[in-house]
């Protein structure tokens, strides 16, 4: 993949003397790049908003909403969440690469917080259905399905090439900002002020994130957004442009970044089950309350931060610095079906986290450089549709077993069967030569 490099629209908007030679320290991409910087924290309020949901939400329906099988209404909940980005894959493609970059992002943004919102008022009266709030779930997760795909294809236009990995770090810490807040916020508040609150801060926080991408400039989308240019019509440029392949076809071409996405959506039916076996792991090992569901939830938010921040510095081989990733978080996620205690399970998150965000940071800058930039917008729609392609079931699967079995035994699937994925990845980097298995 070639992207263009240098002082272009992408960087017109950057502080002045931020890029001065001559010993001047640099400032932080999003100190000097202020478009970049104010989509990253909209990123941060969107995924934090519908983080603190979920995490909210499943605490709910445990704690509180259903008194028996609350493993299957878990499961169910996070499989509805989950769902949009798998089924409406083609379709997400196709708006972002039709469609304005910033148009998109911030019509998902302000159609969340207005669901968000109409929940927040449903929920002011007594005895809120079940049914009412899997619907605003599904809805907040299909804003959700175009929201984060669209900012991934678009940091090429925000950025130049030299700093991609930067920014892909920058960006992919949000998800771990997300993990945080959520982990801080969710569980916490639906203790406090029930899911009325809880929705109300999701609203507010989606409203936010619209504004701010309102105000940044996107090198591609500002055509698209020019008065004397029709709507949408950079995105039809580019749609019509040569080069322009289908779903499969970009995979086709692709066999290398194929094998690794089939690897990591195999891992994803194992740690995708980690957000409903916190839940079930406090009320029944650790019997904590919504404080304890928050600490467990921060500590894997926290390790993901971190290694999404630090990433870039892991060396080896991405296929190889990935299989050690997985296989640590392995050991990391079975630690606390062992050692039934609060502070192992702390430590044992952080670093599942941490292996987490690292190995996202390496793959996600590794697919920015070898996919043509025509290919992107198609690209991204299909990993976030073949990676999540595990998650409904994932998380059915786990709730009805966590209604069954010990939370403990569920920790232990899930460091037993993150192996055969980490194995998988290590023979396929020792296959593979170029920029996928080759050195960074």
């Amino acid at each position: 993949m070639s992207a263009p490099v240098g002082t272009g629209p992408a960087v017109r908007d950057q502080v002045p003397g931020a890029g001065a030679a001559g010993g001047r320290r640099r400032l932080p991409l999003v100190l000097r790049n202020r478009s970049f910087g104010a989509v990253w924290l909209g990123q941060v309020l969107a995924q934090a908003a519908v983080r603190m949901f979920q995490v909210g939400v499943s605490w709910w329906l445990v704690a509180y909403a259903v008194q028996q099988a609350g493993g299957l209404a878990s499961g169910l909940f996070m499989a509805v969440c989950t769902l949009p980005a798998v089924a409406l894959a083609p379709v997400v493609a196709g708006a972002v690469g039709r469609f304005a970059h910033r148009s998109v992002l911030r019509t998902a943004a302000a159609t969340a917080g207005v669901v968000a919102a109409g929940l927040a008022l449903w929920a002011q009266g007594s005895g809120l259905p079940v049914p009412a709030v899997y619907a605003t779930a599904l809805a907040l997760a299909t804003c959700q399905a175009f929201f984060d795909p669209c900012l991934t294809t678009s940091v090429p236009d925000l950025v130049d090439d030299a700093d991609i990995e930067t920014a892909t770090g920058f960006e992919l810490s949000t998800q771990s900002l997300a993990g945080l807040g959520g982990a801080l916020l969710g569980a916490l508040t639906v203790d406090a002020v029930g899911v009325s609150g809880l929705a109300t801060g999701c609203a507010a926080a989606y409203a936010g994130a619209a504004l701010l991408v309102s105000r940044a400039r996107f090198r591609t989308a500002a055509a698209g957004d020019d008065p004397g240019t029709p709507a949408g019509a950079a995105g039809d440029m580019a749609a019509a442009a040569p080069g322009r392949r289908t779903l499969r076809g970009i995979l086709g071409a692709l066999p290398a970044v194929r094998r690794i996405l089939v690897c990591f959506t195999a891992a994803n039916l194992f740690t995708a089950a980690v957000f409903v076996v916190i839940p079930l792991y406090t009320r029944s090992v650790l019997h904590g309350e919504g404080a304890t569901v928050a600490l467990l939830e921060a500590s894997l938010g926290i390790g993901t931060l971190v290694g999404a921040l630090t990433g870039a510095l892991v060396p080896g081989r991405p296929t190889v610095a990935g299989a050690w990733c997985l296989g640590l978080m392995a050991l990391a996620l079975a630690l606390p079906g062992v050692a039934a205690h609060r502070l192992v399970s702390v430590g044992a998150l952080t670093v599942a986290g941490w292996c987490a965000g690292a190995v996202s940071v390496r793959f996600v800058a590794l697919f920015q450089r070898l996919v043509p930039a025509a290919d992107k917008p198609g690209f991204f729609a299909v990993m976030q549709a073949v990676l999540g392609a595990s998650l409904p079931a994932a998380s059915l699967v786990f709730g009805v077993a966590g209604d069954h079995v010990s939370p403990q035994t569920l920790c232990l699937v899930q460091g037993a069967g993150l192996l055969p994925a980490a194995l998988a990845l290590a023979l396929l980097g020792s296959r593979t030569s170029g920029p996928v298995g080759g050195n960074r």
